[in-house]
């Protein structure tokens, strides 16, 4: 089989240049096509259950709503496990699938069940699907401010000129907005004048209910036309609301709503808030990413989207972007792509020092490059993104291993062959190639064999190191199959006859070689001893070497997790998150911060008000005072300390989204209480804290607060 691949190679020389050129095309076009990522998605295959309960303590949210929404997602199939998290007035509950099962799905099979459990739910309480992202799927975050406007304003904006034009972009599940205030009429009644016309709450809501409102009457015809007929009764602004009338009085004289109340204009009751570099308040939006997308073409389409949404703005009004998770993937894949770059010249030097045969150098140098095109043509039809992990495992020493064997073995036996013809150095290369063409295969699929245990993996770990397994291998059968087909040809066209020229120092070192091959076999027992010895001291070195599951990514921008007392007023969270913001502004390295506090109006977020997300953004590093991130990191936590009445950790935007959706806890190491007290387990959890604080290497141990808010 092997040898007659390499035959069809031979004798189809034409046909394998054609495979080659249309291999180039369809590598550059994947290359251009393919998902560009950070990190592969490691977020589990989840569904979000998002029930807003107005007025609801914790306490009752869990028992009247997360409770009965959880029990009903029970035995869904392909379900792995189903969490819930209940805070005031909100419960989300999280289902997460097996990897194998279609996202869409599983949407499907969660929103019949959450039918049937919305019947248990108290009245007017409406469950709803979290949008289809991943929380990694937060790829770019921004401000809309303003000198000029108020932050209502500015919040109309956000909601009904800015936030539409983006749901159109293709690849956007969702545009979450945070911050600022929404409108309402508010209607203030006066109690002592509904007491007076004998009038009470109920019968002004009633009133404002029944005319506020339009409605079709059919149509009449006059004169050979027909007029269609239309209730206007929408209420519009504040006089028209006051001229509604709630009664009659026994003289006919009507009672209007601006007899017993006062109406005005005020914003809504919010659970959140956005503050920026100790200046005061603003407004935010968040682009979701739908799962699967493209997150750099996303961005791309945003940012131009943008561009075009501010000429609609009016005058004053910008939009600022704060996190824009391209530019992290841009950093990420520039790196990848010039260590590939880097390496790979390096490879090609080798390969000429050890050759010394510039032709035949390039030849096999120009194995990289297309079994890069062949890997990339296979993750794009795999649906595996270009990352980190799927590009960092990259060994070009593995890729040209079989066409340096192939190409070593044309040039030793040209060497030997004297003078010849175009048919016989065909002839020549065939039988160099069939000499060692099983040898060549045999190793490349020893080489696979290592990496095929990867792809049994499951879950988080499969999700981390399968697409690096994946790539890793088609790219060495790329240059395996190029090896058996497009060397040989090549070949057969560039290589020319001569006698290998020896060179003065690559004859020293193979003598050095000789004389040490030889007295290693003369002390066989000595040498296999000091090997079981090597690989005795390596095992025993095990347990003192440093683990982690995945490199750390440096994401160029720093989040600081801030929590403060439970009981907390939105004001006075307000006040601390402006005294952390111009503690950290004033560190040379950072270029603003900006604070989340609280959770948006679609929730999805759970923080309550006492709960705040820091985004430091940093300037680039050749400004930097300290010399690491560490080291900032430091200095980040002495000027934090000055500020009074909060608890906080450092970790990053994309890290922390992981950290949660892997486990619902926003850390690397978590540790949850299940019990039914939660005075109990608020007491062992501060135990837990203590013993894990004194542990060396442990930072930022802190118990998250479960009582504590006003009643």
């Amino acid at each position: 089989m092997i040898e007659r691949v390499i035959d069809v190679a031979l004798r189809f020389r034409v046909g394998v240049i054609a495979a080659t050129l249309l291999l180039v095309g369809g590598g550059a076009w994947s290359l251009t096509h393919i998902n560009l990522d950070a990190f592969p998605d490691l977020t589990p295959n989840q569904v979000q259950v998002i029930t807003p309960a107005p007025g609801l303590s914790p306490i009752e949210v869990e028992n009247l709503v997360s409770y009965p929404i959880e029990t009903a997602m029970m035995g869904l199939p392909g379900t792995r496990g189903v969490r819930s998290e209940s805070k005031a007035e909100i419960s989300v509950v999280t289902v997460s699938f097996d990897d194998a099962v279609d996202m869409y799905f599983a949407r499907t099979q969660v929103q019949q069940r959450m039918q049937d459990a919305a019947a248990a739910l108290p009245p007017g309480l409406q469950p709803m699907l979290g949008p289809p992202a991943t929380p990694m799927g937060e790829v770019y975050q921004y401000l809309v401010e303003s000198d000029r406007h108020t932050l209502m304003e500015l919040k109309t904006l956000q909601e009904y000129t800015i936030k539409p034009q983006l749901r159109t972009i293709p690849g956007v599940a969702e545009v979450n907005s945070w911050g600022g205030l929404i409108q309402q009429y508010h209607v203030l009644a006066d109690p002592n004048a509904l007491s007076g016309y004998g009038l009470t709450l109920r019968d002004l809501e009633e009133a404002l209910a029944a005319n506020n409102a339009n409605f079709g009457a059919g149509y009449i015809e006059h004169r050979s036309e027909r007029y269609t007929i239309r209730g206007l009764g929408l209420l519009s602004d504040t006089a028209a609301i006051g001229e509604v009338v709630v009664a009659t009085r026994a003289g006919g004289t009507p009672i209007r709503v601006r007899d017993v109340a006062r109406v005005t204009v005020g914003p809504m009751p919010r659970q959140g808030a956005v503050s920026r570099d100790g200046a005061g308040e603003s407004v935010a939006g968040m682009i979701i990413m739908l799962k699967g997308a493209n997150g750099k073409e996303v961005v791309d389409r945003v940012e131009a989207k943008l561009e075009e949404i501010r000429t609609l703005l009016p005058e004053g009004v910008t939009v600022r972007p704060f996190y824009n998770q391209g530019e992290v993937v841009d950093r990420t894949t520039h790196t990848v792509f010039k260590n590939l770059i880097e390496g790979g010249l390096l490879v090609i030097l080798i390969l000429f020092l050890f050759l010394r045969n510039f032709r035949a150098s390039v030849i096999t140098a120009s194995v990289i490059p297309l079994s890069l095109l062949f890997a990339f043509v296979a993750m794009k039809r795999f649906g595996i993104s270009a990352n980190l992990m799927s590009l960092g495992a990259l060994d070009f020493g593995l890729i040209v291993d079989a066409s340096v064997v192939m190409v070593e073995s044309f040039i030793r036996r040209m060497g030997h062959a004297g003078a010849w013809t175009g048919d016989e150095r065909r002839a020549l290369i065939r039988r160099a190639a069939f000499e060692v063409g099983r040898p060549i295969v045999f190793g490349v699929f020893i080489i696979i064999a290592v990496y095929v245990p990867i792809f049994t993996l499951e879950g988080l770990e499969g999700r981390m190191f399968r697409p690096m397994a994946f790539t890793v291998c088609v790219a060495v059968l790329g240059s395996l199959l190029l090896a058996l087909t497009y060397v040989p040809m090549v070949a057969s066209y560039a290589l020319r006859a001569g006698a290998e020229r020896p060179v003065a120092w690559f004859e020293a070192l193979r003598s050095r070689y000789a004389r040490l091959l030889d007295w290693a076999l003369t002390h066989r027992r000595g040498v296999v001893g000091g090997a079981f010895a090597l690989m005795t001291a390596a095992i025993a070195s095990l347990p003192f070497l440093g683990t982690e599951f995945m490199p750390k990514l440096d994401e160029g921008s720093i989040l600081v997790e801030t929590r403060r007392l439970p009981s907390v007023s939105l004001d006075q969270g307000m006040e601390i998150a402006r005294q952390v913001e111009a503690a950290l502004i004033a560190l040379p390295e950072v270029r603003s911060v900006v604070t989340k506090l609280g959770r948006p109006e679609f929730a999805t977020e759970t923080m309550g008000l006492y709960e705040g997300d820091v985004y430091v953004l940093l300037n680039p590093k050749k400004e930097w005072v300290a010399r690491s991130t560490e080291e900032l990191i430091v200095r980040m936590d002495s000027v934090l300390s000055a500020v009074p009445g909060i608890d906080y950790n450092f970790t990053a935007p994309m890290a922390m989204r992981l950290d949660e959706a892997v486990s619902g806890v926003r850390t690397d190491l978590g540790v949850k209480l299940f019990g039914d007290s939660l005075e109990i387990l608020q007491q062992k959890a501060e135990e837990i804290r203590e013993v894990i604080a004194s542990i060396r290497g442990a930072a930022d141990v802190s118990v998250e607060v479960s009582s504590g808010a006003m009643q």
